[in-house]
């Protein structure tokens, strides 16, 4: 369920002597159906490490994940399936009737997203990646970015595009993804906090030449990063 990546990550270190020097980091995010993971193969093919707070918050709530006692718990039987993960459907109605619910499985989830992320992220460091690519999806939902990571690029595209996608790969009715897509923030305060805007309301063919641009940036940006001995928020290159 999207409601569970929202991690907060920790400040961008500064290098100290003989330690790892911290990687660039780059916020990846967009609504659903903005077509993210699509961006963020691309990222990945040319390169880049990639530290899915979805993906992390999937496999805390697969079967045997450390979430789902502590879910089961909180919740209940009813909240998990027969074969032992999360119910996601029953999880997001029950979140959309009741935010305090919703803040219940955040305060479990987060810590652990945010500790699993920080293991990714110095891995990354530590195998000597160019820059992270950092997916999000409700990077601006959680309110704290600012200073934590050095760049966000949005991946757009139309709201009516993002509905038609959804519908297209899933079960949910144009009713239920609408009711996604109002809980999430809009497109325009989205546009507000990016650095970089992907435009991936077209062909797939249009996402190469700017992907190609955004990683010979990014690669610049992080060995300038590098060379002044400490990562953090960044403006115009020099």
């Amino acid at each position: 369920m999207s409601a569970a990546a929202k991690p907060q990550l920790a400040p961008a270190p500064t290098q100290a002597s003989g330690a790892t020097p911290p990687v660039y980091r780059v916020a990846l995010t967009g609504g659903i159906g903005s077509g993210k993971s699509t961006v963020a193969d691309r990222f990945v093919a040319r390169g880049a490490v990639l530290v899915d707070t979805d993906a992390i918050a999937h496999t805390l709530t697969a079967p045997g994940g450390t979430a789902i006692p502590v879910i089961r718990q909180r919740f209940g039987d009813g909240m998990i399936t027969a074969d032992g993960r999360l119910d996601r459907a029953a999880m997001r109605e029950l979140a959309f009737a009741d935010p305090t619910a919703r803040k219940a499985l955040e305060a479990i989830l987060h810590p652990m997203i945010r500790a699993e992320t920080q293991r990714q992220v110095q891995a990354a460091a530590e195998a000597g990646a160019e820059y992270v690519i950092l997916a999000i999806p409700l990077l601006v939902e959680s309110g704290d970015w600012h200073g934590r990571v050095e760049r966000v690029a949005v991946v757009d595209c139309p709201r009516e595009t993002q509905i038609s996608r959804v519908m297209t790969r899933s079960s949910l009715s144009r009713e239920e993804v609408e009711a996604i897509l109002r809980a999430q923030a809009s497109r325009e305060a989205r546009l507000a906090v990016a650095d970089d805007v992907i435009d991936n309301g077209g062909e797939l063919a249009a996402l190469d030449p700017q992907i190609d641009a955004l990683h010979r940036e990014y690669v610049a940006r992080a060995r300038a990063a590098r060379h002044g001995g400490q990562v953090g928020r960044s403006g115009p290159l020099p």
